[in-house]
């Protein structure tokens, strides 16, 4: 998902505790309550771009396909569909409402793409709408968004024509920029559609009926929805929202919450009082991504090498991280991710760097040489608010100072107001992430190229885009893994951005809550089918 990650995300989960756990999980009701780390910064699908808000749109909305517990693509509001090399065919189940009872028809598809898409609707997520014929000309203001190729053949058949062959169609349908939205209802609010709870109607599993900005978030049953009669949870409570870990272990421990993340510090917490400690691979990368503006310094690809060629994958992950699970950073791709025959990293290999201060100075020099400078001035990073950012944060501004002499001034932001100055490129360096939005390789590998409104840096290379292209437009394995690892080459060689670390979590959950589900691509975690037992 992809969504740009905050620097570490977190939500929270239940714990195996001798107390009373009533508050947090309640039978009789059906009742959960969570923790968020940060107010979710977009509930408009449209616009959505980060975790938290994707976890939360995976409760109250539902696209054509969903994913299932085990990571496959299941029928949502379609019950079936037919995809090709030149169109896609949906087929709508008649009893999809929504919360206002009305129909989930075809049309509410049509309207969500094209405005989507709509240039003036500034969607940071319309490339991945690209696969629609004409789509990336309407996103670029070429054409009109009625020249898309979609259409509502009635009420409950959609027709898709492809811009080229699209194997993982279906899968992209899953994501929130592919979720519905009543024309009606839309343009009875305009500017206010999503501010609010009440400037929302919800198509899935739950409805939000409280949204106490930056407090809490109140989720219910949606009595409307197609399979109700499959879900057990009757509210999700989102009681609090706060970035401190101590402060949601210490909820948890109280009995106010179900569910918490562990990082270094509460993860000893944990251990000391002899938790259940769960685990889970993310399937998510984090990476500091630089500013490639030509008037930013960390424009100058020495300045980058020289900053990559100090840097210990290894003492990041076990003396930093200091939690099970996360593997060292070496590549925007992952190592879960399906090559042609194997995994794509055990294909395609990616350079294993080892830390060389001598390298880096020698590097850092040539890049004063080339901007004319005797010393750089000093380089804004750019990060969240939570303590585990801070320390991350840190850490590097330590590294790079006692390694190379350069000055690093951190910028502490809320969630919110870190993805704001992300887009406007308000930042030297900054620490981000990416989750996969869907189950396919292109979903890390089109994330730099120079159309893709996520890169927030801005780096533009043709070659990169030429291979994105290569792969986007053929549906041979070996041609597509190809121009992959291509990809790769030029990620480490022109220094795009500093592989920090994969992502591994470990988190607490209560014994009695059954079902939840923990997802590499999609709303995760997912409480959709979770319930409370005796």
């Amino acid at each position: 998902m992809n969504t740009i990650l905050p620097f570490l995300f977190t939500v929270i989960l239940l714990l195996h505790s001798h107390h009373c756990l009533a508050e947090a999980a309640d039978f009789e009701t059906q009742t959960v309550k969570l923790a968020l780390n940060q107010e979710p910064p977009q509930l408009n699908g449209m616009k959505a771009t980060d975790q938290v808000s994707v976890m939360v749109l995976g409760h109250i909305m539902e696209g054509l396909t969903r994913y299932d517990r085990r990571g496959r693509i299941i029928p949502g509001v379609a019950e079936r569909w037919e995809v090709n090399d030149e169109e896609a065919t949906f087929w709508l189940r008649p009893n999809a409402k929504w919360s206002n009872g009305e129909t989930v028809t075809a049309h509410d598809f049509v309207f969500a793409w094209r405005t989507t898409l709509t240039p003036s609707t500034a969607s940071e997520y319309a490339f991945i709408l690209y696969a629609i014929k004409n789509a990336e000309a309407i996103n670029q203001g070429k054409l009109a968004p009625e020249e898309l190729g979609v259409e509502a053949l009635d009420d409950f058949t959609l027709k898709v024509e492809l811009e080229r062959p699209t194997a993982y169609f279906s899968k992209l349908t899953a994501f929130v920029s592919y979720f519905p939205i009543q024309e009606k209802f839309y343009k009875s609010r305009l500017d206010r559609y999503a501010a609010d709870a009440s400037d929302l109607i919800f198509n899935g599993a739950f409805a939000m009926t409280d949204w106490v900005h930056s407090a809490s978030i109140k989720l219910k049953k949606n009595p409307h929805y197609w399979n109700r009669d499959k879900i057990k949870l009757n509210a999700i409570e989102a009681d609090y929202i706060t970035a401190d870990t101590r402060a949601r272990l210490n909820l948890f421990i109280d009995n106010k919450i179900i569910f918490t993340r562990l990082d270094g510090e509460t993860y000893q917490d944990a251990l000391t009082r002899k938790f259940r400690i769960r685990s889970f691979s993310t399937g998510s990368v984090f990476f500091i991504e630089y500013n490639h503006r030509p008037d930013r310094i960390t424009a100058n690809l020495l300045l980058r090498q020289a900053i990559q060629a100090v840097y210990n994958a290894d003492e990041f992950v076990n003396k930093v991280l200091a939690t099970p699970g996360n593997l060292r950073g070496e590549s925007l791709f992952p190592v879960w991710l399906d090559g042609t025959e194997e995994k794509f990293r055990t294909e395609y290999p990616a350079p294993r760097l080892e830390p060389d201060t001598d390298l880096g100075r020698r590097l850092l020099n040539q890049a004063k040489s080339q901007l004319g400078v005797t010393q750089l001035p000093p380089l804004v990073l750019l990060v969240g608010d939570s303590p585990t950012a801070a320390k991350q944060a840190e850490y590097l501004q330590g590294l790079l100072k006692s390694k190379l002499n350069l000055d690093i001034k951190i910028d502490i932001q809320t969630f919110k107001q870190r993805l704001a100055k992300m887009t406007s490129g308000d930042f030297d360096l900054v620490g981000a992430g990416w989750g996969p939005d869907f189950d396919d390789i292109m979903t890390f590998g089109d994330l730099f190229a120079s159309w893709n409104l996520n890169n927030r840096g801005r780096y533009n290379n043709p070659d990169y885009d030429r291979f994105v292209r290569t792969a986007m437009n053929s549906s041979i394995p070996k041609v597509r893994m190809d121009a992959m690892a291509e990809l790769q080459r030029i990620v480490h060689e022109d220094a795009v951005i500093l592989p920090l670390y994969e992502q591994g979590v470990i988190y607490l959950l209560h014994p009695k809550v059954k079902g939840v589900v923990r997802n590499v691509v999609g709303s995760d975690p997912d409480f959709t089918y979770a319930r409370v037992v005796q």
